[in-house]
């Protein structure tokens, strides 16, 4: 048994995490305490740690690793579930889009530039169950849309 010296509750040893450094071998503060402490870390910290993870899933050995991983048969498998998940997930923006790109296919709606700058556009559903009212919006100004909405 030890108390911890974070909430001072005496605990059994198996809740503690290991610590070489410690002279018990256990670090001195419980792991509910530790996990409450890094759970309240990361809240704080969220954009650091947003913008640490973004660069870091950019690092040249981590695509390689994303690409490789896609093309086995366990990383196929995987996109595919996904791609079910997205389907039964939301199936009336799924719809939205068969419907939208059939229309641009036969040649019902014209493509467009970018509303806001003029650049290279993709098309975007403000409202999912009016299929082919969308808003041409460059790939920068689509994910801007789609984080205010």
């Amino acid at each position: 048994m030890k108390t911890c010296r974070e909430c001072e509750i005496k605990k059994p040893m198996t809740e503690y995490y290991e610590h070489k450094g410690m002279t018990d071998g256990h670090l001195n503060k419980c792991k509910s305490c530790v996990r409450s402490r890094v759970l309240s870390n990361t809240k704080e910290n969220a954009d650091y740690y947003k913008k640490y993870d973004k660069q870091r899933d950019m690092l040249p050995h981590r695509v390689q690793a994303r690409k490789a991983y896609a093309q086995t048969d366990q990383g196929k498998l995987a996109a595919k579930k996904a791609r079910q998940k997205y389907v039964e997930t939301y199936p009336i923006r799924r719809a939205a889009h068969i419907i939208f790109n059939n229309a641009l296919r036969d040649g019902k709606v014209e493509k467009l530039p970018c509303l806001i700058c003029g650049g290279e556009s993709q098309a975007h559903h403000p409202d999912y169950s009016r299929p082919l009212d969308v808003v041409w919006l460059c790939v920068k100004h689509h994910k801007q849309a789609h984080q205010i909405f």
